[in-house]
């Protein structure tokens, strides 16, 4: 069947004594997909991607691969290529051997391997250089050299378990985006570990959010920032306000603040405790006193505020302020630089801002 996922893992559970890092674990990857398993140290990411690989075993569940099972194979016997954090190279060995080493050990024809060889230092950006040892090469080349050896032979998953958290700021967003638009143009169906969010964001199809041996949620990267499934994922995936309210009917207050939103599940009559959690690129600002581009004051979702605090992040700023209307708790607010230095803004400022309403999450 084409619609059949091509790794399926079907209630997993891992155990280490009295332990339990993994608990009913189902997830469905479709072939040619890009999957990140994002989440907090500790919380089974790992664990899940070494039980894919072989190199542990679940306590009990199943996984198949292209529609076999292969819970109980041992790494040899499954087809995936991995990536470390740590690189994991052969010191001793050439750039040229360590790329061919997988290929060497299905005693592939020595005219083939060198061939492939050739085409996958061009694949990853390193032609020319396969005498090269290991010691002699950056971070980032020889994170390129061990993807080389993990694509060389052709494997059907490729496992990057952390591949970019010992490489500089720089070179790790360079590289990230090489591994993606390879990915792209092989089509390999790919598992990532990570605890950068940005990291996940920007490369997934989907992410499947972890904590505490559970899957909080499991969508593209949109879904999961504006459409957060529990208040764990709303405060891991990016910066967020989190502000206690309570809500009757559709009528939300917060502090003095109160509005009617959009869109509220159905619940009872009564009034009942929320948290509110707000991002903060969805307050808009404005000038207080900037005429026709000021927001109306009689507008209910418009609430003045004094700049508190500004932390300079290059082209735009994260901005702290304080209002009545939310007394005692305070906001923070993505401004940009632009919009700063043009109103003169500082600390102490007066600000007028915009909720929308439709972008609140409630739990």
């Amino acid at each position: 069947m084409t619609d059949q996922p091509y790794l399926q893992l079907r209630n997993v559970k891992k155990e280490f004594g009295a332990f339990t890092a993994l608990s009913h674990i189902n997830l469905e990857i479709a072939k040619g997909e890009f999957v990140c398993f994002l989440g907090p140290s500790g919380c089974g990411k790992t664990t899940l991607l070494r039980i894919i690989a072989g190199l542990e075993t679940p306590t009990s569940g199943s996984i198949f691969q292209a529609g076999n099972d292969i819970t109980r194979r041992p790494p040899a016997e499954r087809d995936y290529g991995i990536v470390f954090q740590s690189y994991a190279l052969f010191p001793n060995l050439s750039v040229a051997d360590n790329v061919a080493y997988g290929l060497v050990n299905r005693r592939v024809e020595r005219g083939a391997i060198k061939n492939r060889v050739t085409e996958l230092l061009k694949l990853v950006g390193l032609p020319g250089s396969d005498a090269k040892y290991p010691s002699q090469l950056s971070g980032g080349q020889q994170q390129r050299i061990a993807l080389a050896r993990a694509l060389a032979t052709s494997p059907g998953l490729l496992l990057l378990d952390e591949p970019l958290s010992a490489l500089d700021a720089l070179e790790r967003v360079r590289l990230r985006q090489e591994i993606r638009a390879l990915q792209q143009k092989l089509g390999v169906t790919t598992i990532m570990v990570t605890h950068d969010q940005e990291e996940a964001l920007s490369l997934a199809d989907r992410i499947v959010v972890m904590n505490h041996g559970f899957i909080e949620q499991v969508g593209s990267a949109m879904d999961i920032y504006r459409e957060p499934a529990s208040p764990f994922v709303a405060d891991f995936v990016g910066k967020v306000n989190v502000l206690p309210g309570s809500l009757n009917g559709q009528q939300l207050s917060v502090g003095t603040f109160s509005i009617a939103l959009p869109r509220v599940p159905a619940r009872d009559s009564s009034t009942q405790s929320v948290k509110v959690y707000l991002r903060p690129e969805d307050v808009l600002a404005r000038p207080v006193g900037g005429g026709a581009a000021s927001f109306a004051a009689d507008d209910p979702h418009v609430f003045d505020a004094v700049i508190e605090k500004i932390e300079f992040l290059g082209s735009f700023c994260h901005v702290r302020v304080n209002t009545p209307a939310f007394a005692p708790h305070k906001l923070t607010v993505y401004l940009s630089l632009n919009f700063l230095t043009e109103q003169s803004l500082v600390v102490d400022s007066p600000l007028r801002l915009k909720l929308l309403p439709e972008r609140l999450r409630l739990f």
